[in-house]
């Protein structure tokens, strides 16, 4: 039996490299232990904590950090909640402090209706925190020229949007995600609006490099069999955009050759 051979670069974030190219969170899940078994089923090993609303410090509350070791995957403080570029800049400050994270994700958010993300403050965070000595990833929108412009500031990976996030709509508009990743030279991750396994499949195929999710995942009915079928699409995904599809076309084409009939 012949053994095809996957030809894949690895996932590289700020120099460090990654076998799984999903990332969930920890956000909206009944309990840390259910966080922790979806966890496991996704073969994650990079999740998102929102420094403002995860207990990582009162040791009277349950914590995460008794759920889900720091020491067995990367723990990556985000800016959930934050509507001006100095309030995420002063909390991924204080993650640091707390944990020594330096790896964050960036997000600043325009508004509560629709937590699209606001431009010229994630600008001015991500200014701000390179100067600081962070490693950048943004959340951004689905916008190629400033996706470019946040890559040419330093930023290690950028996020655009696929839809509002907690919306899962899936990918609402894939050329442009496209275009970003056909620009980028750093690693392109949908972040927002994936809500089921066949969100996660086409955004892989589109070429992303991972894909964040929290919602898709805490807000099924079963996360964790979620978690398992997020792990097997985002794989399927990926392989298929490396295997490249075949050409569409607009009138059928047999299957056998029609050539040689009786």
């Amino acid at each position: 039996m012949m053994t095809t051979q996957t030809n894949d670069d690895p996932l590289i974030i700020a120099g460090k490299t990654y076998n799984s190219r999903l990332i969930i969170g920890t956000g909206k899940y009944e309990t840390y232990a259910e966080n922790a078994a979806a966890l496991e089923a996704s073969g994650a090993e990079i999740i998102t904590v929102a420094i403002r609303r995860v207990n990582l410090t009162d040791p009277d509350q349950p914590m995460l950090v008794d759920f889900i070791d720091p020491k067995d995957v990367m723990f990556l403080p985000n800016t959930a909640g934050c509507f001006t570029g100095e309030d995420a800049v002063r909390t991924l400050r204080l993650a640091r402090e707390a944990g020594g994270w330096n790896l964050v994700k960036l997000e600043v958010l325009g508004d509560q209706k629709t937590l699209y993300p606001n431009m010229p403050e994630t600008f001015h965070a991500a200014e701000l925190l390179l100067k600081d000595g962070f490693d950048v990833m943004v959340y951004c929108n689905d916008d190629p020229i400033a996706a470019k412009a946040l890559e040419d500031m330093g930023c290690c990976a950028i996020m655009p949007l696929g839809a509002p996030i907690g919306s899962g709509l899936g990918i609402q508009n894939p050329i442009n995600i496209r275009l970003i990743i056909e620009g980028a030279n750093v690693p392109v991750l949908v972040d927002a609006g994936v809500g089921t396994a066949s969100d996660a499949a086409i955004a892989m195929e589109l070429g992303c490099d991972a894909i964040i999710m929290n919602t898709a995942i805490a807000g099924a009915k079963d996360p964790v069999l979620m978690a398992s079928a997020m792990k097997h699409a985002v794989i399927a995904g990926r392989e298929a955009y490396l295997a490249g599809r075949m050409a569409k076309k607009l009138y059928a084409d047999p299957s056998s050759p029609l050539g040689g009939l009786i």
